[in-house]
């Protein structure tokens, strides 16, 4: 039997095992493949422990972390293992700083078709994650340094460490890395969403200000982190802004923002546009609303305000997104 067959039996048996109640039998040989040599079979036995919540083999899963970490471009290649088992470790709570500590520094540049590509990118935004829930005295520190790392996958997640983990002061380096820009809008839409998470009394003005912005994917995030906060507040900043707005595109944006509100004030105005809107809006709200096509009563509403308007935009607009 050749070396991939013995990896992808391990492979097939840890699929099997992710069905499994977690007893004394599938931690022993959950235990066995967090020993594997093969990168690929412990990153899946990593993945199983977290499925299945085995907290007894968090011990095996740090010292497969400093295996790995030791010579990691030769024994995990594409980072597979020490991911996925960082994300094992924060999720089942583990909170000794020195796994998330070498993950937060780590960076790993592999051959591609072009240039290098750096595979430990995601390794240290979960580690960031990690880390800011330890006691470590230099955790936010080290957490920062991230927000201005080269890949937008690592900036993305010290800012979601930031919102979920940093408390008051991660709220204020949020505030800064927005005041100082990224040339990534997801980054930029990551904190936008992070802000609102953390800090929503404070920060649905704060995002606000952004809507306007001359950078039209700024604007755009902006608007879009306001509609998933599902704040009140931010449905006032959101009509506002629609009462002055009279471009095609920015209402499309405006109207998703408020369907994804999923408050029915929002939901009310935008049947209303169906209702009683200029073709163009009526079949605009309707594309927005389609979240909607399995919430019976909202469907039906829509469905009644597209068809009674008899207008052959809206109603193919209703038939594309509903489907009746």
């Amino acid at each position: 039997m050749t070396k991939n067959d013995h990896i992808e039996r391990a492979l097939n048996r840890l699929s099997e095992l992710r069905h499994a109640e977690p007893s004394d039998t599938a931690t022993a040989e959950l235990r066995e493949f967090l020993r594997h040599r093969s990168n690929l079979v412990v990153a899946k036995a990593a993945v199983v422990v977290r499925e299945l919540r085995i907290v007894a083999l968090i011990p095996e899963l740090v010292v497969a972390f400093s295996k790995f970490m030791a010579d990691a471009p030769r024994l995990d290649k594409r980072c597979a293992g020490l991911t996925e088992i960082t994300s094992t470790l924060y999720e089942l709570d583990y909170v000794e700083p020195e796994p998330y500590l070498a993950g937060i520094k780590h960076v790993q540049l592999e051959g591609s078709y072009g240039p290098p590509v750096d595979e430990a990118a995601k390794l240290r935004a979960l580690s960031a994650q990690g880390l800011l829930r330890t006691g470590h005295a230099e955790r936010l520190s080290e957490a920062v340094q991230l927000l201005a790392d080269r890949e937008p996958a690592a900036r993305m997640g010290a800012i979601r460490a930031l919102g979920v983990n940093g408390g008051e002061a991660g709220v204020l380096l949020l505030r800064l890395k927005v005041l100082t820009g990224d040339t990534e809008p997801a980054v930029m839409a990551e904190c936008f969403s992070a802000l609102l998470a953390a800090s929503p009394d404070k920060s649905v003005a704060f995002v606000a200000n952004y809507i306007d912005a001359d950078d039209e994917a700024t604007a755009e995030a902006a608007m879009l982190a306001l509609g998933e906060s599902r704040l009140p507040a931010a449905y006032s900043v959101l009509k506002e802004k629609w009462n002055r707005s009279v471009l095609m595109p920015v209402k499309r944006v405006l109207l998703a923002a408020m369907a994804g509100l999923k408050l029915e004030e929002a939901i009310a105005f935008l049947i209303s546009l169906v209702e009683s809107g200029d073709a163009k809006t009526a079949a605009a709200a309707v594309e927005a609303l389609c979240i909607y096509r399995h919430n019976e009563r909202v469907s039906e509403s829509v469905r009644s305000a597209a068809l009674t308007r008899k207008e052959k935009a809206i109603v193919e607009e209703y038939r594309d997104r509903f489907g009746s």
